[in-house]
């Protein structure tokens, strides 16, 4: 850099990488990023990416496998970074464009690549609805992150959305299903997964449950849990997917009734 331009203060690459906040009313530069959730939220985003080239090479199992890590990682990211006190508004944007590339794309280029090829025109019109539907959903949660109640998702979160595709795929793997002789199953699917996203239905975020002391019996349930997806790691976790996805249908139907019916009284 000549002397001209450092007198003028004129950036260069060389100059520490900056991101810009507002925090309480004012912007704040801070000089690079926390690197512990960023550095999660970067796997996530991986494992994502990777999903994708399994797919593009025929590996449909190891695809459905890196997506659902991708939903273990973007599960811890969060709580490492309330629980390090390293929460940013950079890590946040991050985290969602990780999201849609994890749970957006990915889910829907490898259920597309599996079972909906022959379908032509059905099957890349279901999984583009998948994957707009994802995106949606992502930029809804930021506008909503800050006024909604935290005990709730407005939609299916796309964490379960993603799941419930991979371990279909994942189950169809295991068990030699070809993706073609389901192929009509797995559109509905994807296409429902993706609708339910950008849905009014409220689910559980489980968010008031924080990491810390719990009573014995609680890591015994844990430890109980882990035992059963070992068992077979695609059938709990595609019923687990199933039963959370129905749970909130019905809870929120029966809500609803319930204020239909006060409101009427």
């Amino acid at each position: 850099m000549s002397e001209h331009d450092k007198q003028a203060g004129v950036k260069t690459d060389e100059q520490e990488f900056e991101v810009v906040e507002t925090e309480a009313g004012r912007q704040v530069r801070h000089k690079g990023v926390y690197l512990l959730p960023n550095l999660i939220t970067t796997a996530a985003l991986f494992a994502g990416f990777y999903a994708i080239v399994a797919a593009m090479n025929g590996h449909f199992e190891n695809a459905a496998i890196a997506i659902v890590v991708a939903g273990v990682l973007d599960g811890m990211d969060g709580g490492v970074a309330r629980l390090t006190n390293t929460q940013s508004k950079f890590g946040a944007e991050y985290d969602s464009l990780s999201d849609c590339v994890a749970f957006g794309v990915a889910p829907g280029l490898v259920a597309y690549a599996w079972a909906l090829t022959d379908l032509g025109k059905l099957g890349w019109v279901a999984a583009f609805i998948y994957v707009a539907c994802a995106a949606l959903r992502l930029a809804r949660f930021n506008l909503q992150a800050e006024t909604s109640d935290s005990r709730y998702f407005i939609g299916l979160p796309s964490p379960s959305g993603a799941g419930l595709v991979a371990t279909m795929i994942w189950l169809g793997e295991s068990r030699g299903v070809e993706g073609n002789d389901v192929a009509f199953l797995v559109a509905f699917l994807t296409a429902a997964a993706g609708l339910l996203m950008v849905s009014p239905v409220r689910y559980q975020s489980f968010k008031e449950f924080h990491i810390g002391r719990v009573p014995v019996r609680a890591l015994l349930g844990v430890i109980v849990a882990f035992a059963i997806i070992v068992l077979d790691p695609p059938l709990v976790l595609a019923a687990v997917a199933v039963v959370y996805i129905g749970s909130g249908l019905v809870f929120d139907g029966a809500a609803r009734l319930r204020e239909r019916r006060r409101a009427k009284s």
